[in-house]
């Protein structure tokens, strides 16, 4: 076995023990709860990403499935390779059981690893390309995990922590006394993923020129005291801020706070993944969809950047934060006095962009075409991963996506403006 075998085989232990650990502090129960349409139990997370690599990775190398009945169960959009369960009924899936799927893991783990240890450099070079997918894909799964156990237990009363560990202290931090806004002059500019060697997701593709007026980012993220403002000038009762969807929205669910929040006096307190705490008012406000990101912008006389503004300010920033290998789990203060901070990590930010291909986008053949493409209507880009994405998985020109009132992300935004300040 060459050194690139073995480095293959590293990069996909690591991952596959890393959800695992994820899983770990979770009971059986736990796992099998699904708590809403959108989300998926932690079990099916679990059997999902085997089945990935099971059916894009071992079948077409004619390796017999470990149960072909499971097939269904854990498919989740790929219409291309035959039927799957409802989405909003994975709950209902109380079998295969937790100690079944983890054996199913295990197994395909086995099989996937014999196949990479066996590979001539013709054959690794076939396979490394699904590897990687198989590895950014269940990346994004870990992220979703810990996301959809977070909604779990916040519908149980009791307020259940995922983790019982004591917060880590955010008092070393560095938070600024107010925002800054860093201006850019714009231009014609390039931004999508290079063709080169690193691995990429087909819809960071084709790279690109784009126009960009001049704009201004805000310095860092919008924190829980610019929310509190917001809120505190009866924010969520006027309409003047609002786009009409999502003013629509907030009357009909009655919503006052983001998601996981409640105030109590002045204190703003939100249910996270060690349960409930104090937020303090210098740590970004997360938890918000796309409608109240954009009215709080209109309130403090700003907008949300594009997708475009965003990547070209993130070029040269550093690629690192609070992410989900520094174990904090929650989103911290900006620290630091200079530059751009937090473009990367804390919180998912998002901006003006509808989610829709770049020029020259070219859907990928096979089921494997579906991934991103499919889903390029009704949605808005996201930018900069959170405290909940894994180190590496993001990078300048990653974009994701949500629908326009999604608020079980860990989601907050940055402010723009336009014109050169």
């Amino acid at each position: 076995m060459n050194e690139l075998n073995a480095d293959m085989i590293a990069r996909f232990r690591n991952v596959r023990a890393r959800t695992e650990q994820l899983a770990a502090p979770l009971s059986a129960e736990d796992q099998c709860v699904q708590s809403q349409p959108a989300s998926s139990p932690t079990k099916w997370h679990r059997a999902h990403t085997t089945w990935f690599f099971e059916t894009f990775l071992l079948s077409p190398r004619g390796v017999a499935p470990f149960d072909p009945r499971w097939a269904t169960l854990f498919n989740s959009y790929y219409e291309s390779i035959g039927p799957m369960y409802p989405r909003a009924s994975r709950g209902m899936l109380s079998r295969p059981s937790v100690g079944e799927i983890a054996e199913y893991r295990r197994i395909v783990d086995e099989r996937v690893e014999h196949l990479m240890r066996v590979a001539d450099a013709r054959a690794l070079e076939a396979i490394a390309n699904v590897v990687e997918l198989g590895i950014a894909h269940e990346q994004q799964h870990q992220e979703l995990l810990l996301t959809d156990i977070l909604h779990v237990l916040h519908q149980n009363p009791l307020r259940p922590p995922y983790r019982s560990e004591p917060l880590q202290a955010a008092s070393s931090m560095l938070p600024r006394r107010t925002t800054r806004f860093l201006a850019f002059a714009g231009g014609l500019v390039e931004i999508g993923a290079k063709r080169d060697t690193s691995f990429r997701f087909d819809n960071e593709e084709p790279r690109h020129r784009i126009f960009l007026e001049p704009y201004q980012l805000a310095n860092r993220l919008v924190t829980v005291g610019e929310w509190k403002a917001f809120a505190d000038e009866r924010g969520y009762q006027t309409p003047s801020l609002w786009l009409a969807d999502g003013y629509e929205w907030a009357r009909a669910n009655h919503i006052h706070a983001p998601m996981y929040s409640t105030r109590d006096g002045s204190a703003l307190v939100v249910f996270g993944l060690h349960g409930p705490r104090e937020a303090r008012d210098d740590e970004p406000i997360v938890h918000l969809c796309y409608y109240e990101a954009d009215a709080i912008a209109r309130f403090h006389r700003a907008r949300l950047p594009t997708e475009a503004e965003w990547e070209n300010a993130a070029a040269s920033a550093v690629l690192g934060g609070n992410f989900l290998d520094d174990d904090v789990l929650h989103p911290l203060p900006a620290r630091g006095e200079d530059g751009m901070q937090q473009m990367f990590g804390d919180a998912w930010q998002w901006t003006a962009s509808p989610y829709v291909s770049y020029p020259g986008f070219v859907t990928p053949k096979g089921a494997i075409g579906e991934y991103n493409a499919k889903f390029m209507v009704n949605q808005i880009v996201l930018r900069g991963g959170s405290c909940l994405t894994p180190a590496g998985h993001v990078r300048a020109t990653y974009r994701n996506f949500w629908s326009p009132e999604t608020r079980f992300q860990m989601t907050g935004m940055r402010l723009a403006r336009s014109g050169p300040g």
